[in-house]
């Protein structure tokens, strides 16, 4: 019985181990593209465009001086 618990236990900590490498560091931290600054607390956020859902160019410097602009990456689990 102690030898399966023993067994059972490894199994675990060796399976669970690479998905845990994978996950990356909770901050964010080490995942800015090509070695760029991240953006600090009080910073302007640097201008940039994206595609919305319809395929139109939207950059955040089109929201300059209307309502505050809320933006939010997921990092996808996928």
């Amino acid at each position: 019985m102690l030898r399966w618990l023993l067994v059972a236990s490894v199994l675990f900590v060796l399976c669970i181990s690479p998905a845990r490498a994978q996950l990356g560091p909770k901050d964010g931290g080490g995942l800015t593209p090509f070695g760029l600054d991240r953006v600090k607390v009080g910073d302007q956020a640097p201008d940039f465009a994206l595609e919305d859902m319809a395929g139109k160019k939207v950059s955040l410097s089109d929201f300059r001086g209307k309502k505050n602009v809320v933006l939010v990456f997921y990092r996808g689990r996928w």
